[in-house]
């Protein structure tokens, strides 16, 4: 006689084909935890707070001498899913993942991210706030890598940074402005379109820059993901960003497209999570 468990408030019932019988069971409400992972509270220069989610190495230091690292941001909406995806498969399970999230439960905090992911805007278009790209870059920088790298032995050469839609438009402009911070750099469906392609003036001076070799770009990837349903306007950016960068590729400069098909804009990052991991995490400085 077949029987299905179904867990409601606190009473496991047994279905029968004969009726159903329930039986008390100790209620308990504590939340789900994730295995292999810690959690801080850090504050930014400006006393705003964030929600850094750790998932930790597993197993010895791998032959570099460090572990590598990968910072997601958004990480209330997409640290677990990855988080899970890196222990299931032991090729990745020696990286530190770190998620930049903010405090309560909501998976995509509207204003936070709205200022932390964008550029400076005039007034009359400020709303919401906008213009803290640089003050979260400063944080990340200055405050939370130094941190990662006090508790853990980190891989100074394999360092990345994932971002999706605003958080994949960021994701560019730092590697537009701050080059030398990561190693690889993986956008999602990034908003490249925002405030009249603002991101074009940094693309020139880091072209430039990389030209004239005054910044190394030898061992440095960008991966742009778009979904197959992500905006016509969104999905042709992307590529054309990619093929604008294509000569620096004699430079040493990694990029690609990936079109994912049949998901859209927000059911993209549920796809890729193992593309991400791969993208970051297999590629090989020495």
């Amino acid at each position: 006689m077949p029987v299905v468990f179904i867990l409601r408030g606190g009473v496991i019932a047994l279905l029968c084909w004969t009726g159903l019988v329930a039986l008390n069971a100790s209620a308990d409400d504590s939340p789900v935890t994730l295995s292999g992972t810690r959690e801080w509270r850090l504050t930014n220069a400006d006393g705003h707070p964030y929600r850094i989610m750790i998932s930790e190495p597993e197993g010895e230091l791998p032959y570099t001498g460090g572990y590598p690292v990968l910072y997601v941001l958004d990480a209330n909406a997409y640290f677990a899913s990855l988080h899970e995806a890196k222990r299931a498969q032991k090729a990745y399970r020696k990286a530190i993942i770190v998620g930049i999230g903010y405090p309560g439960d909501k998976p995509l905090n509207f204003l936070r991210r709205s200022y932390d992911f964008s550029p400076p805007v005039p007034e009359d278009r400020n709303d919401p706030p906008q213009g803290g790209q640089d003050q979260l870059l400063d944080f990340i920088e200055r405050t939370l890598m130094p941190k990662v790298a006090e508790h853990y032995t980190v891989d100074e050469d394999q360092q990345s940074l994932y971002g999706h839609s605003f958080g994949g438009m960021f994701a560019v402009y730092t590697l537009f402005t701050r080059p030398e911070l990561f190693d690889h750099i993986v956008s999602a469906s990034p908003s490249l379109w925002w405030h009249d392609h603002y991101l074009l003036p940094p693309e020139r001076h880091f072209t430039e820059q990389a030209m004239d070799r005054k910044i190394d770009v030898t061992h440095t990837s960008l991966a742009l993901i778009v979904a197959e349903r992500d905006s016509p306007q969104e999905v042709q950016n992307a590529v054309a960003l990619q093929k604008r960068l294509q000569p620096l590729s004699a430079l040493g400069l990694r990029s690609s497209v990936t079109v994912i098909e049949a998901e859209d804009h927000m059911s993209v990052p549920f796809r890729i999570e193992n593309l991400v991991l791969r993208e970051v995490l297999t590629a090989r400085r020495r």
